[in-house]
């Protein structure tokens, strides 16, 4: 048996899990809770976006959600301009976010190390004052939908319909990546990751493959930024804030950097656990941060190393 496959089906799990939670909490007569669901879905795809440059790139971006708020934007634009269907929403957020990406992207994988972690912040905090300074698009107060975004002539108004929306994408995009990490174009990513040098002499040059995966990546998180603005119905300059791309970053310690599905499952714990402490406490931070420090210390490598030690699953790219 391959060794991907059991993460491939604890992904797949993963899935089905979360395809039930609209009609268990509607049986527990609390809709909300999938709003809450469908957030953790959004940052699922985003999480997996992130995974594809940081996990498999050795890419750590910290401005990686510049690209989720330009995929909000797109939904405002989008508004304005008669764009009302989401698939013409998400293509004018890939684009947006694919331009941005491309050139910036080509500057900043001049540079490495901390250099680059401070370049992708800088592009990204550029962007950011670039909305906050719109006043159309309401600056730094954001701006309100006047409607959730339609598929195919079909609203989405409703919350399940939004939600099983943005698991069916999340699906795709998964198996998506999970098709492209274990392509060629993914081996080379991975061999860059841990020996550039050594592909070079290979005859591969690092930089077309490292920039390919950055605009890709970005295009992804475009896609949650759509599905975001259509949720929340708002839009607003903080979703491509530095700190909204570490909490990117802590999804990914949180659930596995490098395994896709520890991205899918990280996001869904962190959002989830935010949701459970603000419960308790204002002071939540505290409590999340406490668990960072504890999962850090005695599972490095996340929800998926855990599952590693217990003897579920294996190595590979799912």
């Amino acid at each position: 048996m391959s060794p991907l496959a059991p993460r491939l089906k604890a992904a797949l799990a993963l899935f089905l899990l979360m395809a039930l939670v609209p009609p268990v909490v509607t049986a527990l007569g609390d809709p909300f809770l999938t709003v809450v669901a469908n957030r953790m879905l959004v940052f699922a795809i985003a999480a997996l976006s992130l995974d594809l440059i940081l996990g498999y790139g050795a890419m750590v971006s910290f401005g990686h959600a510049a690209y989720l708020g330009f995929g909000a934007y797109a939904v405002a634009l989008g508004a304005r301009w008669g764009l009302s269907d989401l698939l013409a929403q998400i293509l004018l957020g890939m684009a947006m976010s694919a331009g941005f990406a491309l050139v910036t992207g080509a500057i900043s994988l001049r540079t490495k190390g901390v250099y680059f972690i401070m370049i992708t912040l800088a592009f990204a905090q550029m962007a950011y004052f670039f909305f906050v300074a719109q006043s159309s698009l309401g600056g730094d107060d954001g701006v309100a939908l006047q409607a959730r975004s339609s598929l195919l002539g079909v609203s989405l108004e409703g919350d399940m319909a939004l939600y099983y929306v943005t698991l069916g994408a999340l699906m795709t995009i998964y198996a998506g990546l999970y098709r492209l990490t274990g392509s060629r174009f993914g081996r080379v990513l991975k061999g860059t990751r841990e020996n550039a040098l050594r592909m070079q002499a290979m005859g591969y040059r690092p930089f077309p493959y490292q920039l390919v995966a950055y605009v890709i990546a970005a295009c992804l998180c475009s896609v949650a930024g759509v599905l975001l603005a259509n949720l929340t119905e708002y839009v607003s300059p903080a979703y491509m804030g530095w700190h909204r791309s570490g909490e990117l970053i802590v999804m990914l310690v949180f659930g596995g950097i490098g395994t896709l599905t520890g991205a899918v499952a990280g996001a869904l714990v962190a959002v989830g656990l935010e949701e459970v402490l603000a419960i308790f406490s204002d002071h939540w931070r505290l409590g999340f941060g406490l668990v960072l420090v504890l999962v850090v210390l005695f599972s490095p490598d996340g929800l998926t190393g855990l599952a590693k030690r217990l003897g579920i699953g294996g190595r590979g790219n799912g």
